[in-house]
């Protein structure tokens, strides 16, 4: 007789049930299985090279090698994790000149990847806050819809991303944001804006920047793409802003893409407070939230990270390898625009070009992207997004052809 048909047995998880597969999981599973030779995965959110693999940089596999050469333990790392590490990401995040830094009001810790500091950094919103709303972009990266009330806050959208035109809907975006305050807080994507490829021009951030201060929200910012919109300074340009014009600023970093480092889990929370004291006051307020989560954090993937931030060599190939990056990815924009109107389509695709980062959406409908998926084997979610990366000279005429045949 099983367990579970004793008379009388309690089942703690019987009220359980199977939650559906996450979509972009569902489509690496979808893709994976399929036999068709030239299926194409848009889905997963990583950068590809020419070949379709994600290839470990140079700096990194240098860095590894030092790194593997010179540890002499595996002993815990404290709570705040790899010292150098934090202050190398304070330096890049904020700039080296920047006030915040020279008045000490900034405190870097690391996390398991950007999305533990997003949960970290709404864990300790709550703690300051308990269920206070968080205001994120109208469309939004998809995981911040579960990150955010997993943690008990309120989650509303604001204006953003404008489909008729692929583009932004600065008014009505700063409409609502002139209507927030100190009891608010909104969320904004640095760059790239996952999952529309859409953001603000520097002086739009300026302008979003000047509404933060004279309102008094708090701004946090998610900055999974340094360096792949404009360039890793240009592209810290909205934390600077914030951090010269706020008196309290919270940034979710991740070294996921920009160092090719997914695996290892490398990220950090970084807060701007508004004197040393308090921000030091702060830092045991995450230690404790951290502790009562994962404990301790990894070493291996920020100690390749903080290396390659402390060597003048390692950090000139770093920035060398992100430009290239970004340049293969501009480079797909504009060939993918280009060969969509040569090949007599009419729907309008010019927005791939006017749009940065791994992620644009389509404009596809659902019906659409199915027959993609079941008549051609080209796999992307529901909402058209697709990670630009993921084409190459291999795939791109083939998936122009299949686009062509369901438009």
């Amino acid at each position: 007789m099983s367990v579970t048909n004793i008379p009388g047995m309690h089942s703690m998880f019987n009220s359980l049930h199977s939650v559906p597969p996450d979509p972009i999981l569902g489509i690496i599973s979808a893709h994976a299985a399929d036999p068709n030779p030239m299926k194409i995965d848009l889905g997963i959110g990583v950068y590809r090279d020419e070949k379709g693999d994600t290839p470990i940089l140079e700096c990194v596999k240098k860095a590894e090698q030092i790194l593997d050469s010179t540890q002499t333990t595996k002993m815990y790392l404290g709570p705040p994790g790899v010292v150098g590490f934090n202050s190398a990401m304070s330096s890049l995040i904020f700039g080296e000149g920047s006030s915040v830094l020279s008045e000490d009001r900034v405190r870097t810790i690391q996390t398991p990847g950007g999305t533990g500091a997003l949960r970290v950094g709404a864990d300790l919103i709550n703690t300051a806050s308990p269920g206070a709303t968080i205001w994120v972009s109208d469309p939004t990266w998809a995981n911040h819809n579960a990150i955010f009330p997993a943690s008990g806050l309120h989650m509303k959208a604001y204006p953003y991303f404008g489909r008729e035109r692929s583009d932004l809907r600065f008014d009505e975006m700063m409409s609502v944001l002139a209507q927030r305050g100190p009891d608010d807080v909104v969320l904004f994507h640095a760059s790239c804006h996952n999952p529309c490829g859409v953001s603000p021009d520097p002086a739009q951030w300026r302008a979003i920047t000047d509404i933060a201060a004279e309102r008094g929200f708090l701004p946090m910012v998610d900055m999974a793409y340094q360096g792949f919109e404009r360039g890793i300074e240009e592209d810290a340009l909205p934390v600077r802003l914030f951090a010269e014009k706020c008196p309290e600023v919270l940034v979710a970093s991740s070294c996921s893409k920009n160092f090719a480092v997914y695996r290892e889990r490398v990220g950090a929370i970084s807060i701007v407070c508004g004197s040393s004291q308090k921000a030091s006051d702060v830092v045991t307020v995450i230690n404790s939230l951290t502790r009562k989560n994962y404990s301790m954090p990894p070493a291996h993937g920020t100690g390749i990270v903080d290396i390659i931030l402390h060597s003048d060599e390692l950090t000139a190939l770093w920035r060398s390898e992100v430009d290239s990056m970004r340049n293969r990815i501009n480079g797909l924009r504009k060939l993918l625009s280009e060969k969509i109107s040569a090949a007599g389509i009419d729907k309008d695709f010019t927005f791939l070009q006017r749009q940065s980062g791994m992620f644009s959406f389509l404009g596809l409908s659902v019906d659409q992207v199915r027959r993609l998926r079941e008549e051609f084997s080209i796999y992307t979610v529901d909402s058209a997004r697709v990670n630009v990366a993921s084409f190459n000279d291999s795939n791109i005429d083939y998936f122009i052809s299949s686009l062509k045949a369901v438009l």
